[in-house]
């Protein structure tokens, strides 16, 4: 069975891979996972803070300030809050370049412009394969517009593109205002990729300590929906490969996310969960379902259910929202 795909301009045997996270730190890991079948591997992100926060030499002046809302920019986590130093990162990026024979692709997490964005550069001389800029931030000004948030972000798209010469894909989370509109103009500025969507991790209070707790869930299939609607709709419109990340388990889910227009799955919490023996299960599971559905190819299968090409595009749209309310009333 033919499952190849074509990912940021890479070739690749399937659309399999791991997401960003803290699977890749360890080289052993990273060669398992190569072992299980990775197409590529991501690494997790270097946050625009650790940079800073170097650069400046402020770690000791600001660690008093690590337990600050985390949406306070003006502070620094403190840091112990990361694994590695933007340094320790570069070196990371060689050592797992030298371990693995699939692409490798760094990731840059941030929300401004400024110096850390030369990190791109030092990345792609480190030998990152590409690069995945990973925009995190809430938007906690009531100042500041939708339009001005979505400017500096492609302001920061436009400053790395200047900056290297490989393929770059974007992370983006599902809250802006007009998902198809920003991502059409992102589109435009000639990156290789998209990445739907970041999970935010949500904090929680402890109501008997009044503290936030940083907590940590891992995903379900249940996540899977938002990023099928929205592969869907953008997939037709775009130039852009687009990737899924996040509620990604099973193989009816990587089914799922190809059929709705994805040119790779990144799996992380099944991986977290199982093992890197899971993407081996799941590359199985995905032949074997081909066959039985009897495709010839995995590109045969993309696309086939987005807005374009599905029997009711309306199901992704506004006309959905009253039949299944109409449906659960009539259930009931």
């Amino acid at each position: 069975m033919d499952l190849s795909t074509t990912y940021l301009g890479f070739e690749l045997p399937h659309p399999l891979m791991p997401g960003a996270s803290p699977l890749v730190d360890d080289l052993d890991t990273v060669r398992r996972l190569e072992d299980a079948g990775a197409a590529a591997i991501v690494l997790h992100s270097l946050f625009e803070e650790q940079i800073e926060a170097e650069q400046l030499a402020l770690y000791g002046s600001t660690e008093r300030h690590s337990h600050s809302s985390p949406e306070a920019q003006s502070y620094f986590p403190g840091e112990d809050a990361f694994a590695v130093g933007p340094d320790d990162y570069l070196e990371q990026i060689r050592r797992v370049q030298a371990a693995v024979d699939v692409p490798v692709i760094a990731s840059l997490n941030g929300v401004s412009l400024g110096g850390w964005l030369k990190y791109a550069g030092l990345m792609q001389e480190a030998g990152a394969d590409a690069l995945e800029l990973n925009v995190h931030a809430l938007a906690t000004n009531p100042d500041e517009s939708a339009a001005a948030i979505e400017e500096r972000t492609l302001d920061m798209v436009r400053a790395v593109r200047d900056v290297v010469r490989i393929p770059l894909a974007i992370k983006l989370s599902p809250f802006y205002t007009s998902i198809a509109h920003f991502a059409e103009r992102l589109d435009d500025t000639g990156l290789e990729g998209m990445i739907l969507f970041n999970r935010f991790y949500q904090p929680g209070i402890d109501v008997e300590e009044l503290e936030v707790r940083r907590e940590l869930h891992l995903s379900t299939s249940e996540a899977l929906p938002l990023r099928i609607r929205w592969l869907a709709i953008l997939a037709p419109r775009l130039r852009a490969s687009l990737a899924v990340t996040g509620g990604v388990h099973t193989v009816t889910d990587v089914v799922q996310a190809i059929m709705a227009g994805a040119h790779a799955v990144q799996v992380v919490s099944a991986l977290l969960r199982h093992g890197s023996e899971r993407l081996a299960e799941l590359r199985r599971e995905l032949t074997a379902w081909l066959e039985e559905h009897e495709y010839e190819s995995l590109a045969q299968m993309r696309g086939s259910m987005n807005l374009r090409n599905c029997p009711d595009p309306q199901a992704y749209e506004r006309a959905n929202y009253m039949l299944m309310l109409q449906s659960w009333r009539r259930a009931l």
